[in-house]
């Protein structure tokens, strides 16, 4: 599994992804861990079949007691099936999950990890060095659905806003805005149904400082990028590829 560190300061962003012993048919996600001197979150942790390459390759950055926190920005298979096994590899962990998902996350299996569930307004999550915010982005595309801005590091996961269906192998920022518009138009015209969720979104993204734009899938967006994809998803009309 490929390890990006995309911020290093008084803490660490790390994003995980491009894994090349993925099953052909599962769809391709990134990771991303916040790191402090003494704690770790590690956000949209992956599907089942990726828990053994991610935790192997979390170990590679910080010990297993050191993970302490889960951040799930909403409730698919994709970033949030491998639950159960890291419900028994991190018992005294927190999950940061929305409120309305608890009793659908729990099928994953949540036995020892505590459920923390943010309120539809959002919130924070403290990891003692750094605060993260917990952005509101509902049905973007579910109807729970959170994103977590970094002020320090100015970098913003946007669980599926931004993704982009990839070739195998893809960079992992983007090196060319417009040739990369058309991995993203049909992912974003499908799976995100409300155009008043869209701008209510973009509202609040833009009153806040975001050099790097995190997705979910395919790759970041960095420096004028961040702007250039804000400008084009405000003019997509979304909702509409049936």
């Amino acid at each position: 599994m490929k390890m990006t560190k995309i911020y290093e300061g008084a803490h660490q962003w790390v994003m995980f992804g491009r894994d090349p012993h993925r099953p052909e048919k599962i769809i391709d996600t990134n990771q991303y861990m916040v790191r402090t001197a003494d704690r770790c979150l590690l956000m949209d942790p992956g599907g089942i079949e990726l828990f053994a390459p991610m935790l192997a390759a979390v170990l590679h950055h910080a010990p297993v007691e050191e993970i302490t926190d889960l951040f799930a920005s909403h409730q698919d298979p994709d970033i949030i099936s491998s639950l159960g096994l890291w419900d028994q590899a991190l018992p005294n962990a927190k999950l940061h999950a929305a409120q309305l998902w608890e009793g659908f996350l729990r099928h994953f299996g949540c036995e020892s990890i505590e459920y923390v569930p943010i309120p539809d307004h959002g919130g924070t999550i403290n990891l003692g060095s750094v605060e993260l915010q917990i952005v509101p982005a509902h049905y973007l595309h579910s109807s729970a659905n959170f994103h977590i801005y970094d002020p320090q590091a100015k970098i913003l996961m946007s669980g599926d806003v931004g993704a982009a269906l990839e070739a195998p192998g893809a960079p992992v920022f983007v090196d060319n805005f417009e040739a990369h518009i058309e991995k993203m138009r049909y992912f974003h015209q499908r799976w995100m149904p409300s155009n008043q969720a869209k701008r209510t979104w973009l509202e609040r993204v833009r009153k806040l400082d975001v050099q790097i734009l995190a997705p979910q899938h395919g790759r970041m967006f960095k420096g004028d990028d961040v702007r250039r994809f804000l400008d084009w998803f405000e003019a997509l009309q979304v909702g509409i590829a049936v």
